[in-house]
This record gives C-alpha cells, structure tokens and sequence, in this order.
C-alpha cells in the first residue's frame, strides 16, 4: 500500500512538474506575442516558450499543448493566431525530434534547424493568410511585401514569402540563441531528472531497455502502431464527417438566411409600387410620373440587403419585360435595359403557366453562363386583386462559394491544431500505459525464461518484474500481478526443485563412491586410483574445452557426467577372482582373458542401473567409459575393436587417465614409473593408442597433474 501511495506522488510530481514548465511556455508566447503586438512589429515571437519547453522536457505531449495554447489565447488579440495552432505544433514535433538527437550547441545543426524552423513557419503562414485572404492581408508583413513586390518587380506572392522567410528566420535564430542560454543556465540535475522520469527510464536497466528494443523490431505489427493507427484513422473520419456535416448545415443556413433577407427585402419593396401606375411605367420609362421616386425607393432597399440584384418585371407569354431593374453588374456583363423583353430560360420556362397566371413561386436556382443564383419572387397584385407584376430578387451563390470556402479553410486548421493534441496525448497515453507496459513484461518473462538455469539470475529477474511496480488500475495491472505471483511462484519452485536435484545428486555421488569403494578394496594395489582418475578426467574434459575441441559435444552437462561417473569405470572387476585380479605377478593369456572381462561386467552391470532409472541420466556415460576404456585409437583394442571417434568420447579421455595413473603408479607387478617416462609413453601412444587431442591437453597441463601425483603418492618422481 506504502509502494502504491509512493508512486502515486511521485507521478503527481512528474506531472505536476511538466505542466508547471508548460505553463510557463505559454506564458511566455503569450506575453511576448502581445508585446509585438501591441508594438506593430512583423514578428510575434510565439514559438519561443514552445521550444523552451520542448528543450527542457524533450517531451512531445506538453510542447504540442504550449503550442495550441499559446496559438488559441494569442486569438484573443490577434484573430489569425488559431489559424496557426497546427503549423505551430509542428514546429514543436520538429524541435523535440531534434533536441532528443542533437544539441543547440552544435553550430551547423543548429543553424539548419532554424532554417527548417523558418520554412515550416513561412509555408504555414503564407499558406494560411492567402487562403484566408487572399492579397488583402491585414499585416505589417503585407505592406512590405507589398513595396518589395513594386520595387523588385516581383510577384506579390513571391514577395510575401520571401519577406516572411527572411523574418522567420531571423526569430528562428534569436530563439535558438535564447533557448541555448537557457539550457547552460539551468542545472544540469533539474535537465536530467526529465529525462529519468519517464516511465521507461524509471525502472529499467539499460540492458533490459537494448533488450525490449531488440524485440520489439522483431514485432511485424506492434501494437502501439495498430492502436494509433486505428485512433488516427477513426479521427479523421469522425473529423471529415463532422466537417462534412458542419459545412452542409452552414450552406444551408446561409442559403435560407439570404433567401428570408431577400423575401423581407422584395415584400418591403412592394409596399412602394404604385400598381395603378405600371403600365404608365411600361410605356413612358423614366418619363412616367413617379418612376425616379420609385426606383431610389428600390436602389435603398436593395442597398441595405446587399442582394445582386432587384428587379420589377412584367410576365409575359415570350418572356419577363423589365420595368425596374437594379444590378451590382457582379454577374452579368452590363445591366438589362428598361422594357426589353428577356425569354424565359429553361428554369423559369417550366413555372411559366404559374408566373403568367400570378401564382406565388418558390425560390429558383438557376445556373447561366456568369454564374449561379437564386431568385426569390413576389406578385405585386391590384385593386381588383390581378397580378400586374412580379418583384424579384437574386443573389449569387458564387459569393456563398467563397464565404463557405474561407470557412472550411478556418474550420480545417482550427480542427487541425486541437487534433494533433488529441493525436500526441493518445500515442503517449497508448505507449505508456499500454504498449510499453506489455512490452516490459514480455521482456522480462523472455529474460525469466532464459535464466532458468541459474538461480541467481531468476531471483535478479523477479525484483526485475516486481521493479515496473505497474499501477494503471486496469486490466494491464492485474495481469501485471498475475505475472509478478506467477514468477515469484516459479522461482520458489525452481529453488526446491534444484535443492532436491542437489540431494539427489549428493545421494547418486554417495553411491558411485561406495561402488568404487567396494571395487577398489577388493584390488590390493590400485592406491587411490578412483580419485586420481577422477581427477585426471576433469583435467582433460577442461583442457578439451579450453581448446575447443568436440564443442559440440562438450557441452555442460555432458562434462558433469562424465566426472561425476568416472569413479564407476573400473566397477566390472567386482566379478573378478581375487587370485586372479590380485596376482603379483604377470598373467597368463587364461587369466588375462577374464581380466578383459571385467569391461563387459562393467557395461552389463551399469545397463541394468540405466534401464532401473528411465530417461537421460549421468549412468550412460558411465557405461560407455566401464565398457570402452580399454579400447585403442588404432583399433586393436578390447572388447570391441573400436577405433577413432567411434569410440566414445567419455571412454577416449579415461583411457588416457587411467593408462597414465596405471605407469605413474606401484603395482604387484611393478614399481612406479618415473613421470618423464610415463609421459613419453602417452606421447608414444598418441594417435595409436589414445585420441592425439585428449594426449595434448593432458601434456598442456602437467603443472595440475604433479600436483595431483604429489597429493595422492608423495613418493613419487615428479
């Protein structure tokens, strides 16, 4: 509970800490931004607390926030800042990118840093601006371009980019001197603990962190991508949904928004037609009593609702006559003159019976050749209750086009800036809490599995687990217990396990030592010869491997083995006569026959201990050095005839010990040879009589052997 609370504070301090220096970012582009502002400067300086922040930290998710935070409160004061928020988070995905790989105190980075810096920074605002407002940008930056574009002859667009670029960089390389400044200023233990603090850094050891590397490339689909991935995907759908709806919605209003401005428009206009008066208007133009007061009557309607057009027309069978007309002249060439007769187009040809007939009409949307509109109708209606004319208005949707184009432009980056914040806390939040996590602890379990054979590294690779200290208070926590028990479980089980093995083993040690005993008690004049064979035996198994010979075969449980048994290689003479197998002096070809046969009882004898104990066991070996210690290299040895590799390997080396402690040794029959000659009479038998390689590395280690000699018969020449 204690370890819980622990972690709990210091992730609250990590966090808190992080937003506090994110805080301080903002503050810092916000303040400086309304500075030059307030100024009338042509640099806003709003990226320097953003990479301030990214330096410090050198995390991506807290940059990303200063970067749109700062944007969406620099709006407050200067409305373009939000259109920026995406470009501005780029820029802090670019800074964190090159601080993690290199440092401002590199000079030539550093300089191609700001350079990159400065286009990202050119390309967004000279994108966005543009679009937004084409060449009437409302900016100091503008007014400049503007006279560089006169002096130089250039085009407006070429000039603006030039000028920011140049601008940008120069910010650009003022922040990377102040932000260089910074990071010498500040301690060197507040930069590090950033770093330590992330979660990965926290409680791994950096061959852990190679090692979760190292599989994690072997991953084809890791499931931090697929997550992300998946997240992105379904953010832009849900954003080009929304974005598809909000500008179908937004059409539609504005669309009803203008057609109910030019109904009022047209129903006020009516008020003002004298119908006793049109066909006066008809016949005589301008000439007609009250057609000027008319017409300004209409041009001051047709002012305040900003329509393209208002007109008064007479519906005829061939087509609408003019009486009164007022055009912008945005979509057509030149304004319809008064009383000329204009034919029905095909939309209007198919409501002429109900315009001819004075029916009220719905709006209509035509499509010309200048542009498309639509035309809201009115029937202005006598005395006697007859249609004399119609009052129509128009509007373009040409200009609706450009007004939802502008919108979908701001609606894009505004959405843009707030994505990519959403977009960096999910990949943070997947990787910390869930990839990473589970990549942890597979590596560890892989680390786990791969120790098995030593304790020491099983109990390492628990407080290994138990070190993540995972508290995510999920479904990933409690997975991470279960691994944490499983593991604890396991390791205890392991530990029992070898401690039976050793005790079975001290056991197996025990009995092959009683059965050398009873062998060896038997043989009047052996002399230790269980123990020095033993001893011999390791010497070369060791030099074998030093040299790396027969490494395929040496492995350690195979060199475990065969000492371990080579006490048992001379248990067969338990069936020899005592007269025979005690005789001082030489032996008759009878008696050394059933000396040969002590070979054949050894391998017999060790068979039924195998097939007694089922599976792989030390006694196989044991039976092959009992059964083929007496055969020979050239193949004219006993009791096979077996030559070279063929015969085993266990039985190769004890033919070499045993033979050298049978010269080196007293017998009834002889006196002990000195070591010189018992040396010269393996070296004779190399190659004929003994494996050449276990002769070389028995001669390479005769400083171990004396010793041997010397502790077990003093009295011997060494």
């Amino acid at each position: 509970m204690k370890s819980q609370v622990k972690v709990k504070r210091r992730k609250f301090k990590i966090r808190s800490r992080r937003t506090v220096i994110a805080v301080c970012g903002v503050f810092i582009n916000v303040l400086l931004s309304f500075i030059m502002y307030k100024l009338g400067f042509p640099l806003f300086l709003d990226s320097v607390g953003t990479i301030c922040v990214a330096a410090i930290t050198r995390f991506l998710f807290p940059s990303i926030c200063t970067a749109v935070a700062s944007s969406v409160i620099c709006a407050l004061f200067y409305e373009p800042s939000i259109y920026l928020s995406f470009f501005n988070a780029v820029i802090a995905v670019a800074s964190v990118a090159f601080i993690r790989k290199n440092s401002f105190k590199n000079l030539r980075r550093t300089l191609l840093y700001a350079l990159g810096m400065a286009i990202i920074a050119t390309l967004s605002s000279t994108f966005s601006q543009y679009a937004l407002y084409g060449q009437q940008i409302p900016s100091l930056i503008s007014q400049n371009a503007h006279s560089f574009s006169s002096v130089a002859s250039i085009p407006f667009a070429l000039s603006f980019t030039l000028t920011n670029f140049l601008l940008y960089f120069f910010e650009k390389c003022f922040i990377c001197i102040f932000v260089t400044i910074l990071i010498s200023a500040l301690p060197k233990k507040f930069l590090v603990s950033f770093e330590e603090d992330l979660w990965k850094h926290r409680f791994l050891s950096d061959t852990t962190q190679h090692y979760i590397d190292e599989k994690h490339t072997n991953i084809k689909h890791p499931l931090h991508t697929k997550l992300t991935l998946s997240f992105i995907i379904s953010s832009v759908i849900l954003v080009l949904l929304t974005s598809i709806i909000t500008i179908r919605i937004y059409s539609e209003n504005d669309k009803n928004e203008r057609i109910e401005i030019a109904t009022k428009c047209i129903n006020l206009a009516s008020e003002f037609i004298d119908t006793t008066k049109i066909d006066d208007f008809i016949k005589f133009g301008s000439n007609a009593p009250g057609y000027t007061e008319t017409i300004n009557v209409l041009y001051k309607a047709w002012q305040v609702s900003s329509l393209s057009y208002l007109s008064v027309v007479k519906t005829e069978e061939d087509g609408a006559r003019f009486i009164f007309n007022i055009d912008s002249h945005e979509s057509t060439d030149k304004p319809v003159e008064f009383g000329k007769l204009i034919p029905y187009t095909k939309e209007f040809a198919l409501i002429k019976e109900n315009l001819i007939e004075g029916k009220q009409i719905d709006p209509v949307e035509t499509d010309s050749i200048f542009s498309k509109q639509i035309f809201v109708f009115r029937p202005v209606f006598n005395a006697e209750g007859n249609c004399v004319c119609y009052i129509t208005a128009g509007f373009s949707i040409d200009y609706m086009s450009k007004s939802l184009g502008s919108f979908i432009i701001k609606v894009i980056l505004i959405l843009a800036g707030f994505f990519i914040v959403i977009v960096s806390y999910s990949i943070w939040t997947i990787g910390t809490r869930m990839s990473y996590p589970i990549s942890a602890m597979a590596t560890c379990i892989n680390l786990f599995s791969d120790s098995v054979e030593e304790q020491e590294k099983l109990d390492e690779n628990v407080k290994q687990i138990r070190s993540l200290d995972i508290q995510s208070g999920d479904e990933i926590q409690k997975l991470y217990d279960a691994i944490c028990q499983l593991t604890l479980n396991q390791t205890e089980q392991v530990r029992d396990i070898r401690r039976l093995s050793d005790s079975t083993m001290t056991m197996q040690d025990g009995l092959i030592i009683t059965m050398a005993d009873m062998v060896e008690n038997r043989d009047s004049d052996t002399g230790a010869h269980v123990q020095k064979t033993s001893a011999y035996v390791k010497i070369i198994v060791e030099g074998l491997k030093r040299k790396e010979y027969y490494a395929s075969k040496l492995t350690p449980k195979f060199m475990s083995d065969v000492v371990r048994s080579a006490p048992l290689h001379d248990v067969g003479k338990i069936n020899i006569p005592d007269n025979v197998l005690n005789k001082p002096g030489k032996l008759t070809d009878e008696e050394f026959a059933i000396m040969k046969t002590h070979t054949t009882a050894g391998k017999q004898i060790l068979e039924k201990a195998i097939s007694t104990v089922q599976g792989e066991n030390y006694l196989k070996e044991a039976r092959n050095m009992a059964a083929y210690h007496h055969e020979r290299w050239d193949g004219k040895g006993y009791p096979e005839g077996l030559h070279g590799e063929v015969i085993p390997l266990s039985a190769r080396i004890m033919a070499v010990a045993d033979v050298f402690d049978a010269l080196a040794s007293p017998r009834v029959y002889k006196p002990a040879f000195p070591l010189e000659k018992a040396l010269a009479i393996l070296q004779e038998g190399s190659g004929t009589q003994f494996d050449p390689k276990c002769v070389e590395v028995f001669m390479e280690s005769l400083s171990e052997v004396k010793m041997i000699l010397k502790k077990y018969n003093p009295t011997a020449q060494a």
